[in-house]
């Protein structure tokens, strides 16, 4: 059976990021995948330029379209601009009885952006947080949630350990902003791991975090432990990264199809 992954997120124009990354990921990784859009950006590797927020009915008719017929084994959820949206989601989410879910907080986009609004981040950790079986924050995401500074590889195993107490969830803190090797902390059931894999040169990193997260929850929709996905999707992340893609002329996309299409010349 092909496991189905359900991407709760919003559509990124210049196809690098967001659902269209999703949806790569997915595919690339052998599942089905299944969306539920929350936003409509304007965008491309310049940055984004005018959001759309998709009413909250309508996000929540999707996930109902989805899990009354298709039923997902996963969840990855990503960008929801607001209150309305996150409180839609967590709602329908919940009501199926959904585990496997993979919250990806969004906040701000690679060129800056601002992605969530801070009166939404309150309801983000009340009503989305504790549904997650996975919370993948980066480095600043995780000091805007824990009010602190995170910046050192010691603080990133701090905010991991007290967020996923806080929120009763495992939590991955990535640590892309950090210098050296890509090393990323796994807090579960009150035991620490650390996932590290070469780091990758480049200024083409757009969408990478959307990128992990789907890519994990595709891995766990196929029965994998967390830990396994974990490593499967940073090995997936790292081989993109690698492939010397570029195109525009801001934050370039990864390649997700580089296992088809091959050698970048």
């Amino acid at each position: 059976m092909i496991g189905r992954v359900l991407s709760v997120a919003g559509s990124d124009s210049g196809g690098g990021a967001g659902i269209q990354a999703d949806i790569k990921t997915v595919t690339m990784l052998g599942c089905y995948a299944m969306t539920a859009i929350t936003a409509v950006t304007v965008q491309n590797t310049r940055g984004v330029t005018a959001i759309t927020v998709i009413p909250p009915d309508v996000i929540a008719a999707q996930i109902d379209a989805v899990c009354t017929d298709l039923f997902p084994d996963a969840v990855k959820v990503g960008m929801l601009s607001n209150a309305e949206s996150i409180r839609s989601a967590a709602e329908r989410l919940g009501y199926y009885r959904l585990r496997r879910i993979v919250v990806d907080p969004v906040m701000v986009s690679t060129s800056g952006h601002a992605l969530l609004r801070p009166d939404a981040v309150q309801t983000l950790c009340a009503e989305l947080f504790p549904l997650a079986f996975l919370i993948t924050p980066n480095l600043p995401e995780a000091s805007a949630l824990l009010g602190g500074p995170v910046e050192t590889a010691a603080e990133q195993e701090s905010a991991a350990a007290e967020l996923s107490a806080r929120y009763g969830t495992a939590v991955l803190v990535k640590g892309g902003h950090l210098n050296g090797p890509a090393s990323d902390v796994l807090c579960a059931d009150g035991e620490i791991s650390r996932f590290e894999t070469g780091r990758v040169l480049t200024e083409n990193t757009h969408g990478t975090g959307c990128t992990l997260s789907s890519a994990i929850a595709a891995h766990l929709a196929k029965g994998m432990t967390l830990p396994d996905s974990i490593r499967a999707a940073k090995a997936y992340l790292t081989g993109a990264l690698k492939t010397g893609f570029d195109i525009g002329t801001g934050n370039g996309p990864l390649l997700h199809t580089y296992e088809i299409v091959g050698e970048i010349q």
